[in-house]
């Protein structure tokens, strides 16, 4: 296991029990509410391992209820999410699966509104720190940390000139990977960096050829 810093060892400020099992599964439940974009009306939430052994007792269940309605680890409102979701008019379905999954702490969420859907899927790592491992069938790997999601056409140039418009803004990259479907077809970046991206810097990367959509993650 890999920490960045000693705040990953000690966890974040959090409503408790656990950093795994409650501060990680708010973030992955808040990153999945941010790529959606909107709030959904209805929210599928599949358990896996140890999330799904004691997802009650160590608070997994309201904690990613909180961050699909965009709580924070820290918020207070947490352990009544299940509730103030219902008042939202968000529908909870919890799965409990028994497929062994590569990490013990896996959860996947389906998102819809009635006209778009979101499928992903995460794991708790430790210390409040996740990774998102999955995201409309595409693979990849999000930490949560600032980033932007590029979704463009498979064709020559489009990632060169995504990185030139960064460079040009002095935005230094921190991990960076590409997947696609098909050769030719729609395909994804996952650029993690090193400091927010404004919106202005979004809109120039919006502008360019083969470039569908891109989702900026928060910090």
């Amino acid at each position: 296991m890999k920490y960045r810093s000693a705040f990953d060892i000690i966890g974040p400020v959090m409503i408790g029990p656990s950093s795994s099992h409650t501060a990680g599964a708010a973030r992955i439940g808040r990153v999945a509410r941010t790529l959606f974009e909107n709030m959904p009306n209805k929210a599928v939430i599949s358990l896996y391992g140890s999330f799904a052994k004691t997802y009650k007792g160590h608070g997994t269940d309201v904690a990613i209820v909180g961050g699909l309605l965009d709580f924070d680890t820290f918020d207070e409102r947490i352990p009544q999410s299940l509730g103030l979701a219902k008042e939202a008019g968000l529908d909870i379905e919890f799965r409990i699966e028994d497929t062994v999954m590569d990490h013990p702490n896996t959860v996947s969420i389906h998102l819809t509104d009635g006209k778009h859907e979101l499928d992903l899927t995460g794991i708790s790592i430790g210390g409040g720190t996740i990774e998102i491992t999955e995201l409309n069938s595409f693979k990849l790997k999000l930490s949560g940390n600032p980033a932007i999601l590029v979704i463009h056409n498979d064709q020559f140039g489009a990632i060169s000139a995504v990185t030139h418009v960064l460079a040009m803004h002095r935005i230094n990259i921190g991990h960076m990977e590409v997947s696609r479907k098909e050769k030719g077809q729609m395909a994804m970046m996952v650029i993690e960096v090193d400091q927010r991206i404004d919106l202005d810097v979004i809109r120039e990367l919006e502008q360019l050829p083969n470039i569908t959509q891109i989702i900026r993650m928060a910090e």
